[in-house]
């Protein structure tokens, strides 16, 4: 700073004491300067003249030499040209002001600016000069300024928290197969028409798939749930930020899993923990047994995990999912051989143990297993009013009333108005996708309440023409699914543009996969906001 302001005032003087040597060649050859401002025709017609004419100015040559302008120095004749400014200085100036200024007082301001340049020539040549400016400053400064401090600095103990610094944003929390784990901002995932190709939904190993796909705020607490029964707990905004295409990191990294252990579930929850004895917790194994416990049970999670259910060694039963439920909600399961079970939350107990398997839920056969567990609005209906409420709602979305119906359903009653407004309000659509990348809408009302423990009722068409069922969960109409298949492609689907059909009934195509590629997650996204409706159904 010293050093800039200082070269700024030698600019300044030197510029000054060049305006100061014009006028002094003027004053001492005052008449012939007259005489050729006179001569001329006009203002620049004066001004050429006066800067091409050679004047004397022996008196004012040291003081051009301290100027030390190379563009205008004195003639070698002891002469010197008027600059254009210093032409301009002499014309502006009054013919009264011109004839009483005088040699020695333009050469005694020219004498002061000298003294002053040289000074400041002396300052920027000398380090020690230039300190000693600071140190001058700085103390005039403390002379002036200098008070007791006020404040009191002290090391704080606020309560504030790294989480509190955190924005808070919707994030696609992404899983493998291979135990890699990221977040990616969720407008990153552009929406595209049911039966498009995808985009890349990450750069994945050869041997990796994509398991786990869901949406959640950064500062939503998170419960994994894995394959042996162990509980984790983690916020959002602690997982590692990766792009739409990264691979993520490994969750061995993040959590202390086991080799050989993946995560089962992984429950969002956003109430505070002050409030999760209200709340329920449903759990289902791949053997199709159920089991309740209270969300409370899961608060104090240790770094190093919490059991959530213990299986015995050697056991091929695993943790399926977990899901947050209440006594007035139903529970069903689907098997991928494609059969459901729906049966209220209040045949399974509220467990004290975290330690058991809990009781069973559906009766499989050969070697079929659990794939999807969700919890659905409970509602009363006899069997007369719910197939003739299918039969409506059928008609009402254009289909043709071709369902199957088994041997235990009723033919089809009378329905008032009323009773179909109240069922239909207390509906849950359910989508079901098959691994083909199959996909069908069908009413709640379409799946009996019956006891829990059954083989449960037809889920898919009997063939199975879109292989295997790998999910079956509640959705609304204005939400969006998210698709990933084991080739590490996904896509982003409206619910509105997959067909509404009887649960006995195929699917239509809602992922076109490729050869020897496979649906093996899809995730539920609500509260989209505004998404492009025009978006190509053509992947990237």
């Amino acid at each position: 700073v010293v050093i800039r302001r200082t070269a700024f005032e030698l600019r300044k003087a030197r510029d000054r004491a060049h305006v100061l040597c014009g006028l002094a060649v003027a004053v001492s050859n005052v008449d012939e300067v007259v005489a050729t401002i006179r001569a001329s025709a006009d203002a620049p017609a004066a001004r050429e003249a006066l800067m091409t004419r050679a004047w004397p100015a022996e008196e004012i040559l040291p003081f051009i030499k301290l100027i030390d302008d190379p563009t205008h120095t004195a003639n070698e004749d002891g002469t010197y040209n008027l600059s254009e400014i210093q032409a301009r200085a002499i014309l502006e100036l009054r013919l009264q002001r011109l004839t009483q200024l005088g040699v020695k007082e333009v050469t005694d301001e020219l004498e002061e600016l000298a003294g002053k340049i040289k000074e400041y020539l002396a300052i920027l040549a000398s380090r020690e000069r230039i300190m000693q400016i600071i140190r001058d400053e700085l103390q005039e400064c403390k002379d002036l300024f200098a008070v007791p401090r006020r404040t009191e600095i002290v090391d704080w103990s606020g309560d504030m928290e790294d989480e509190d610094l955190i924005e808070r944003e919707d994030m696609v929390v992404t899983v493998t197969q291979g135990g890699y784990i990221k977040r990616t901002a969720l407008a990153d995932f552009r929406a595209q028409k049911r039966g498009g190709k995808g985009i890349s939904g990450g750069s994945l190993k050869e041997d990796d798939v994509v398991t786990t796909l869901f949406v959640a705020n950064t500062h939503t607490q998170l419960l994994f749930f894995t394959t042996d029964g162990m509980v984790y707990k983690l916020k959002t905004w602690r997982l590692p930020q990766g792009s739409r295409t990264s691979k993520g990191k490994a969750i061995v990294n993040i959590l202390p899993i086991p080799t050989g252990v993946s995560i089962a579930a992984i429950m969002p929850v956003d109430r505070d923990e002050k409030d999760w004895n209200d709340l329920q917790i449903m759990f289902a194994t791949s053997a199709g047994t159920v089991r309740r416990n209270r969300l409370s049970d899961f608060t104090n999670v240790m770094r190093n995990g919490k059991i959530a259910m213990k299986f015995e060694e050697g056991e091929d039963t695993t943790l399926i999912n977990a899901r947050i439920c209440s006594d007035d909600d139903d529970i069903m399961l689907v098997t991928n051989s494609g059969r459901a079970i729906r049966f209220p939350t209040t045949d399974v107990r509220v467990f004290n143990s975290r330690a058991s398997q809990g009781v069973r839920g559906i009766k499989l056969t050969g070697d079929d297993t659990i794939v999807s567990m969700s919890v659905i609005r409970h509602f009363n209906a006899e069997a007369d009013e719910r197939t003739a409420y299918l039969k409506m709602r059928r008609a009402m979305a254009g289909l043709a009333d071709d369902a199957e119906v088994e041997d235990e359903e009723a033919p089809a009653g009378d329905i008032s108005p009323e009773r179909y407004a109240e069922m239909s309000a207390a509906e849950n659509l359910i989508l079901t996708i098959t691994a083909g990348g199959s996909g069908k809408l069908s009413s709640s009302h379409d799946y009996p309440v019956r006891g829990r423990g059954g083989m449960g009722v037809t889920a898919m068409d009997k063939a199975m023409r879109g292989g295997e069922i790998v999910a079956s969960f509640p959705v609304e109409m204005d939400d969006q699914i998210m698709l990933a298949t084991s080739k590490g492609q996904s896509i982003r689907v409206p619910v509105d543009g997959i067909s509404f059909r009887s649960r006995s009934a195929g699917g239509v195509r809602v992922f076109n996969t490729g050869k020897g590629e496979e649906v093996v997650s899809v995730a539920w996204i609500a509260d989209q906001g505004d998404e492009d409706d025009d978006a190509a159904t053509d992947g990237e």
